[in-house]
């Protein structure tokens, strides 16, 4: 068991089913093995930005994982619990790049055969990081909801075990370590954390571990306008197909959110916000101004969707935090991704 909290989940009398299933994933995040692989990452301030937008915002650098992505968390923490026969048989998972590059990397250090269904539009360094861990990538549609039909489908013929990006208990708990880790590197104040959303590993993860800890604290989904499945879910009252998805933000592109996370989401997520390609671009600016590093636009997701929640809400004097979750992102696409943060003007301090 991780050493990484203070103390252990406090009991509770008659616990309703809300708190067992918040408090069944807390043990499950407790226990997760993830730092046979993962690393603790910083919790670093963006000095320029809280500067400009009159609050103070930290950064969870999940884009310095050594797949430089949150997402090595939940796929090892599912792969090192497959049984001998599941180890053996290999398993197959559907991914846009930062999932198929954490199972490959686990499933090489677990020794386990993988198979990893990408769409067609997948950058191609996601790619190569896929193969040069000794995985099979294989392109199949043009994004996720395609890929996946066949990975689902590869598993059913072949005999592998699906491993999905998202929609797992386990995937969660990993993911939920994000949250684990911060809020033991931030006891302090914290008004809200922001969260990327794509199928909802994440954000599931990290509300169910700070809701069950420090409820006060708001969870607030950041989604590309262009996959908002989770925003429409909330508005829907249940979980609705997108009848397409945009993939500039590559590493959201999803269509439906995952039922597990939807769980926990539609009860102890906050608010959502949707944010445009070009306030993605933006916020890779911003993100580089403070850190000199770059991250892809669904890394930035958290980032935007501060700025734009700050504006709408004329925020002063909060602690927020932003998960960077990933720098996933091909060299030849920098410029277009500068010339449309150009586009959105220079960044100024709010009046």
């Amino acid at each position: 068991m991780s050493n990484d909290t203070a103390s252990q989940p406090p009991s509770r009398t008659s616990p309703s089913s809300e708190s067992l299933l918040l408090g069944g994933y807390v043990r499950k995040i407790l226990a997760a093995p993830v730092y046979d692989l993962a690393i603790r990452t910083p919790l670093q301030p963006a000095p320029a930005l809280s500067l400009a937008l009159g609050n103070q915002i930290l950064l969870k650098r999940e884009d310095l994982q050594p797949t430089f992505s949150f997402k090595i968390r939940g796929a090892y923490n599912k792969l090192v619990q497959l049984d001998e026969a599941q180890r053996r048989c290999g398993v197959v998972t559907a991914s846009a790049g930062n999932h198929a590059q954490g199972v490959a990397l686990a499933a090489l250090t677990l020794g386990i055969k993988a198979t990893i269904v990408m769409p067609t539009s997948t950058p191609e360094l996601k790619v190569q990081g896929v193969r040069s861990r000794e995985a099979t990538a294989v392109l199949h549609g043009e994004s996720f909801p395609f890929a996946l039909t066949h990975a689902l489908a590869l598993a059913e013929e072949q005999g592998h075990t699906f491993v999905s990006p998202f929609d797992d208990p386990e995937v969660i708990a990993g993911q939920g370590t994000v949250a684990m880790e911060l809020l033991n590197q931030h006891q302090g104040a914290l008004d809200a954390i922001f969260v990327p959303v794509g199928g909802g590993g994440l954000i599931a993860g990290i509300a169910a571990y700070v809701k069950y800890l420090r409820p006060q604290v708001r969870i607030i989904g950041v989604e590309s306008e262009h996959s908002n499945c989770l925003q429409l879910a909330l508005q829907a009252g249940e979980r609705v197909v997108l009848p397409r998805v945009g993939t500039f933000a590559d590493g959201v592109a999803v269509a439906q959110i995952g039922a597990y996370g939807f769980e926990v989401c539609r009860r102890h997520v906050d608010e959502v916000i949707t944010v445009s390609n070009d306030e993605l671009c933006s916020a890779i600016r911003d993100i580089y101004d403070d850190t000199r590093s770059i991250t892809e636009p669904s890394g930035a997701l958290a980032v935007a969707g501060i700025r734009k929640y700050v504006t709408l809400n004329r925020l002063k004097g909060q602690t927020l935090v932003a998960i960077n979750s990933g720098a996933n992102i091909n060299f030849d696409s920098l410029r277009h991704v500068a010339e449309r943060a150009a586009h959105c003007g220079p960044q100024v301090a709010l009046g």
